[in-house]
């Protein structure tokens, strides 16, 4: 007779290395090697290790933590990184993946401003997806909002789920700073959905990036689904610390992160007893 058995998906769980800031991606990568984490996601930034593909792949190989994905320079602070040219970005973080063996690039859509990378962006991501076997999974987003104003800033939309993309990365924070439901979002994104930004929020107009089980997000619910379903991508902690008061308070948010993750990718399965 089966009996029930815990089963751990083929989900990998990494480390973003925007989740030490404002320590370094060097730190990022031994962080991770010692809690425990499957591999590391890379924030391209102002950071010049984050930029330095040779120096990534020294700390891959000294730590023993494979990359598994490349976060393009999308942010603000990021406007001059790798070029001031939107596609040029998106070209480099594509070899930068293929050099480093990382599955992922993860990419935010255009800001509205961006008029003609806006314009052309949903056809050009399914062209440089056709030109690779990296994923270009592009994240949800969310309005920015102060006081009682709101103002569409991403384009398309901030929903990507409105366009047609290959692979989405599904982002917890800000379906929190969005106001939108969660696990709704994951039903739509359906089979496409090729990564997670797992994170908390409360519904705040900030993107808070919460320590998963902190906020008012059905992250444990969101990881239960992907257990069910399959899914096999990977699951990538992006937290904001920068309110720890040491390095080892940081170290332990990030431990507890890791084993929330961890505790809910587990589903209830029938095996056969041997």
């Amino acid at each position: 007779m089966a009996e029930p058995a815990v089963k751990i998906p083929d989900a990998k769980v990494a480390l973003s290395t925007a989740s030490v800031y404002p320590e370094s991606t060097a730190t990022a990568f031994e962080i991770a090697a010692r809690l425990g984490y499957d591999g590391v996601e890379v924030m391209v930034w102002t950071d010049p290790v984050s930029q330095d593909i040779e120096a990534l792949r020294r700390l891959s190989d000294y730590h023993q933590i494979p990359i598994l994905a490349v976060h393009a320079p999308c942010l603000l602070i990021t406007q001059r990184v790798w070029s001031t040219d939107p596609w040029t970005k998106l070209q480099r973080a594509r070899a930068a993946a293929e050099k480093l063996d990382a599955s992922t690039v993860v990419v935010h859509p255009p800001f509205r401003w961006q008029r003609q990378y806006a314009r052309d962006f949903v056809a050009g991501i399914w062209r440089m997806a056709n030109e690779t076997d990296v994923r270009f999974a592009v994240e949800n987003m969310y309005p920015w909002r102060y006081r009682d104003r709101e103002m569409l800033a991403y384009a398309p939309d901030w929903d990507v789920t409105k366009d047609d993309y290959r692979h989405f990365t599904i982002d917890l924070s800000h379906t929190a700073t969005a106001r939108t439901d969660a696990l709704d979002m994951v039903d739509r994104m359906g089979d496409r959905l090729g990564h997670v930004h797992l994170a908390d929020g409360r519904g705040s107009a900030k993107d808070e990036h919460l320590v998963p089980g902190r906020g008012t997000q059905p992250c444990a619910e969101v990881l239960e689904r992907l257990a069910l379903t399959g899914f096999d991508g990977h699951v990538v902690i992006e937290v904001n610390t920068r309110r720890a008061m040491s390095s080892a308070e940081r170290e332990a948010d990030l431990a507890e992160a890791l084993a929330f993750t961890r505790l809910h990718l587990a589903s209830a399965a029938k095996v056969p007893r041997r």
